[in-house]
């Protein structure tokens, strides 16, 4: 294993973790209209996944003989409810694209492999709600008529 190709690669996903804080963090902050009850929370609990991730990730890299990173990606912020969830699946997927990155880097470590897996499977189950959510929600944007349009 090259340690420091790890590291780095660690501190990719940290860095994209912190980012989650704050850009879930600032989704259920902004999130308004009739869905805001439903997403405000859902968002929240996506940013303290993404603070959970960044203390096992920068834990881990203490451990192994790096320096966790402070640094963030930049942050996506919209207050349209379709354009935050949006947000989320491209995050989600991105996690999901790093942490299967790392493991390639790790694969002669059967202990390490299983803390990255852990982490994977949270992301993926991620990508499948938001993309579940997303399915409903443009199922039912095309279900309601346009302004001008008569129902039925």
């Amino acid at each position: 294993m090259d340690t420091a190709k790890v590291i780095d690669k660690m501190n990719e996903a940290l860095r994209h973790e912190w980012t989650g804080v704050a850009q879930y963090a600032q989704a259920g902050f902004v999130v308004g209209g009739l869905w805001r009850e439903v997403y405000a929370e859902k968002f929240l609990d996506d940013a303290k996944e993404s603070f959970k991730h960044a203390k096992l990730v920068g834990d881990k890299i203490v451990a192994i003989g790096g320096v966790p990173t402070v640094e963030r990606n930049p942050v996506k912020q919209s207050q349209d409810l379709m354009e935050l969830l949006q947000n989320g699946l491209e995050f989600e997927s991105k996690a999901v694209k790093i942490y299967n990155e790392l493991l390639g880097l790790i694969a002669d470590d059967r202990a390490f492999t299983v803390f990255i897996e852990d982490i994977l499977k949270e992301e993926q189950d991620g990508v499948d709600e938001y993309n579940r959510i997303l399915r409903g929600q443009k199922a039912a944007a095309a279900s309601t008529p346009q302004a001008g349009q008569k129902a039925g």
